[in-house]
């Protein structure tokens, strides 16, 4: 039936990536049954189109025409798109082709991918292992060979964290960079589509195709005419700030708290961002050879990078809050065979159709736009989150490219997460201290700006990612980094991969 096919069987009976798949683009999809001839044709076409011919996979909450769009969600589950979201179309276009919708926690809300109500995704790696989330079904996907890239979204981390975890490449791209329509939105300032790959260089030509400002999306914008360009490699030698994650956890144990329950959870929160050691010795080894490679280090300081995850959370919360109102059981989702009134039908629907996670967040959403709550939590965290952007403006430069300003690095060098991917034993990271673990990619959405995972090493049979952070639309210098990276020291890959494509 075709080598790729039974190869691509055979994996995801183990991991669950994929929530639909398209059989038919899969016996379509056999590049090394080809033969040389069609091998040759293949990449002689992909010279010119450098996706020309491949497979790819899309998250469950990015529209594709006809194909499921449950969001990970029981009241979507048999849910089917009437369009196809403007980054696929512009993919399909240059002649790549979905083979499948991929797992994510419910509505993009979790960690892990167990969070999603129709199947549970293992890590490539170690299947006793969670993916990472919430586009963990792309991330596992790429790192077991089944495409050679994936679209993900990222909120928070969603992206960068399961590309950690799973040991590939991963790109969320600046805020507005990328089109949003087709989207089904988590929290519509902080998320934006964007890329997991099998290397750098796919991963570039994957986003220069999907970026780019978008008629039907008004939050898209073209880059600024003098940012780098994506064409134009370079492996000049940079300047990368390197934030010391003991610092952060000093930081936010330092934090005074309220009270009892208060000084706990603060307590956790530095416990779950200080680096267990295989991460530790992981981003040791990436300032090490991103050093060898000619960059230069500098230690920095993000001062409010410490009030980050309740910023962000609060935002979050309360954007989910107002963008699941539609979910009803009326206008969309799954209607109960039952109910008095409206009112009824629409708390039977949500009670039924909305898992645990998607209910604390609502009602966390609810809480904070409270009249007479909204100054404490939601404009508070506002006004937190436009300082963490001065910050990072202060060292990397502002958006405004016309202005000239210097900026004191070219990127900024910081963990993923704390711990590598965590199993679902008893050992397993509590729900509170996943959320607090976001504090080293939530800053990123937070301020709009570029971050790209990549995998530094492989620290006792499981991979370990770093990310690097940069100024808006300098998506071009942090590829640059990352390829120099990978020349020196190649990817790793999970016992069994194999490619299929060049």
């Amino acid at each position: 039936m075709g080598e790729y096919k039974e190869y691509f069987k055979r994996w995801e009976e183990k991991i669950g990536a994929f929530i639909e798949i398209d059989e038919k683009a899969i016996e379509n999809s056999d590049f090394k049954g080809g033969g040389k001839a069609a091998g040759e044709k293949f990449r002689e076409k992909r010279k010119k189109e450098t996706v020309f011919g491949l497979p790819f996979a899309v998250k469950d909450n990015i529209a594709v025409k006809g194909r499921s769009i449950s969001c990970g969600s029981k009241l979507l589950e048999n849910v089917k798109s009437p369009y196809t979201a403007t980054v696929v179309k512009k993919l399909e276009d240059q002649g790549a082709r979905v083979i499948g919708k991929t797992n994510l926690d419910e509505f993009g809300m979790g960690s892990s991918t167990d969070n999603s109500a129709l199947k549970k995704t293992n890590n490539p790696w170690d299947v006793g292992r969670v993916a990472g989330g919430s586009s963990g079904g792309s991330a596992a996907a790429v790192a077991a060979g089944l495409v050679p890239f994936a679209l993900g979204t990222d909120t928070g981390g969603s992206i960068r964290q399961p590309a950690a975890f799973c040991g590939v490449v991963g790109l969320k791209p600046t805020y507005g960079a990328v089109s949003r329509f087709g989207l089904v939105a988590y929290a519509s300032s902080l998320e934006t589509a964007g890329v997991l790959a099998d290397s750098i260089e796919r991963c570039r030509a994957v986003f220069s195709i999907m970026r780019g400002k978008d008629g039907n999306d008004q939050t898209s914008v073209e880059a600024p005419a003098k940012a780098p360009g994506l064409e134009e490699r370079s492996g000049a030698p940079r300047i990368i700030g390197v934030l010391p994650a003991e610092s952060v956890a000093k930081a936010i144990a330092a934090v005074a708290g309220d009270g009892a329950d208060s000084e706990q959870a603060l307590s956790i929160a530095a416990q779950a961002a200080t680096l267990e050691e295989e991460v530790r010795r992981g981003f040791e080894t990436a300032k090490r050879n991103l050093a060898d490679l000619g960059h230069t280090l500098v230690d920095v300081e993000i001062p409010s990078l410490k009030y980050g995850v309740p910023a962000y959370y609060a935002i979050a919360a309360a954007e989910a809050s107002a963008n699941l109102a539609r979910f009803d059981g009326i206008r969309y989702g799954k209607r109960p065979d039952w109910a008095e009134n409206p009112d009824d039908l629409i708390d039977k629907a949500r009670e039924a159709g909305f898992g645990s996670e998607v209910k604390l967040r609502i009602l966390l959403g609810a809480f904070v736009l409270r009249s007479g709550f909204q100054d404490r939590y939601y404009l508070r965290a506002q006004r937190i989150r436009a300082g963490i952007r001065r910050n990072f403006e202060t060292l990397l430069g502002g958006a405004d490219y016309a202005n000239g300003a210097s900026a004191t690095c070219d990127a900024i060098l910081l963990p993923v997460f704390p711990t590598r991917a965590f199993d679902r034993g008893p050992s397993t990271l509590s729900p509170f201290a996943q959320k607090a673990a976001d504090l080293y990619t939530c800053c990123a959405n937070l301020a709009g700006l570029p971050a790209l995972s990549f995998p530094a090493s492989v620290e006792n049979g499981l991979p370990v990612g770093v990310q690097l952070l940069g100024r808006a639309f300098a998506e071009a210098v942090l590829l640059d980094i990352a390829e120099g990276y990978e020349k020196a020291h190649p990817f790793p890959h999970p016992a069994g991969y194999e490619s299929f494509w060049d």
